[in-house]
């Protein structure tokens, strides 16, 4: 991995533990050499992540659509700025630009790119980790739900091992960086 897209909330929850995490990670992504591919905003979780990053020396990229540029939310000290017109060139260009993917806390917005990329690497239109960052047990009612849909045959069981997930930085970007693509080319099967 060269580059993580990180996905994450545009606002920083009501407990800051939200905050101290999305810095950290982008502190500790800078200071594993690894550059941070992320929305371009300076707001919430965007914001402490990519200022983690930069506090520590590490290289920053966003990609911020020009309507929300516009209302001045873009972040002024990144690396490298892309400004594109929609939302779907925003993912397709985070994606093309990363060698894996992290998820933070967020709304909407995460959970769409979150599950954009699972989707793809479902259909192997990339062979990239797919992370999440489980700070505070956020994510534990999406694990449920992905058990809930093993349960009643809407997901493959080999399909869970495509979302690495932890509540320690450290240990999820282990995870990441042992991550092996699944090798079947028949993966997306429909039963």
């Amino acid at each position: 991995m060269k580059y993580i897209s990180i996905f994450c909330g545009s606002s920083s929850g009501n407990d800051t533990v939200y905050a101290e995490q999305a810095t950290l990670l982008g502190k500790t992504i800078a200071q594993r050499g690894y550059g941070i591919v992320y929305g371009g905003a300076h707001v919430g979780l965007m914001g402490y992540v990519a200022n983690g990053a930069l506090n520590a020396g590490g290289e920053v990229i966003g990609i911020i659509p020009e309507f929300l540029k516009s209302k001045e939310l873009e972040h002024t000290r990144l690396t490298k700025i892309h400004i594109v017109e929609t939302m779907h060139e925003r993912k397709a260009l985070m994606n093309d630009l990363s060698d894996g993917i992290i998820a933070l806390p967020g709304g909407y917005g995460t959970l769409d790119e979150l599950f954009e990329m699972l989707t793809w690497a479902q259909l192997a239109l990339h062979k990239k980790p797919v992370a999440i960052l489980n700070t505070n047990g956020y994510y534990n009612p999406l694990i449920t739900m992905s058990q809930t849909m093993i349960k009643n045959g809407f997901l493959k069981e080999e399909y869970q091992d495509l979302l690495l997930v932890d509540d320690k930085i450290d240990c999820l970007l282990n995870k990441m960086e042992k991550y092996a693509p699944p090798v079947n080319d028949k993966w997306f099967v429909v039963n």
